[in-house]
């Protein structure tokens, strides 16, 4: 089912994919992402081996773990009972993504984190919840976690969403009016996520529709998503 409601007469277009850049080099950095990006950009010399970066959907986390990911060859990994996720970890840096939502197994977790400390290795993590906050029972997992840096991430503020909406929309070889990003950032969510949806929602109706992206497109798609916005 397509995403975004048709009017009759429209036609829908070939959905091509737009892989929006997501390098080092394409990261808009803000005062909330600061801390987080120095750390980041810090691997190897951590101040120590487990780092978790905390912050809401879509604050970034994961294109900043991608950039690590790539830059540090991590594997990615998911300590469960029965993985080899602590072995993985004795030969080289991994990387275990939203911990909150997938859950681990205590001892798994334990053991991958012994086994990146004992081998000089790395262990990067991503929750949307500190990690006091989450369901561990073993106390020795819960010292292990005390010793971890944990960098936060706020919510993104206007001027972050507003250079985000434009990269989007430069990634897919569009320029956009700087009145209608505004509007556009004043009635939305506060996540990177839902920039990403409403810029390939508005591209993807304005060219089902043949027309050119404008504020009453924006409206439209604002509202579909539950953003309502008002008429002036």
């Amino acid at each position: 089912m397509n995403d975004v409601k048709r009017k009759a007469g429209e036609q829908l277009p070939l959905v091509f994919s737009h892989d929006a850049a997501s390098g080092r080099d394409d990261l808009l950095v803000s005062d909330r992402l600061s801390a987080a990006v120095t750390i980041i950009d810090a691997w190897p010399q951590w101040p120590s081996p487990v780092v978790i970066l905390a912050g809401p959907v879509g604050s970034g986390k994961s294109h900043l773990a991608s950039i690590w990911k790539e830059h540090s060859g991590a594997v990615s990994i998911h300590p469960k009972r029965g993985s080899d996720a602590a072995l993985t970890a004795a030969n080289g840096p991994v990387l275990f993504e939203d911990v909150d939502r997938l859950g681990f197994d205590d001892t798994e977790l334990f053991h991958v984190i012994n086994s990146v400390r004992e081998n000089g290795n790395s262990l990067l993590m991503t929750s949307r919840l500190w990690p006091m906050s989450w369901p561990v029972e073993l106390p020795d997992l819960r010292s292990r976690l005390k010793a971890a840096t944990v960098v936060e991430i706020g919510e993104p503020d206007e001027e972050l969403l507003s250079q985000v909406i434009v990269k989007l929309f430069s990634d897919r070889q569009l320029n956009i009016d700087d009145k209608l990003v505004l509007y556009v950032v004043n009635r939305m969510e506060r996540s990177l996520n839902a920039a990403q949806t409403i810029v390939e929602r508005l591209d993807r109706l304005a060219l089902a529709r043949g027309t050119k992206i404008t504020r009453s497109l924006a409206a439209e798609v604002l509202n579909e998503l539950g953003n309502p916005a008002s008429s002036d």
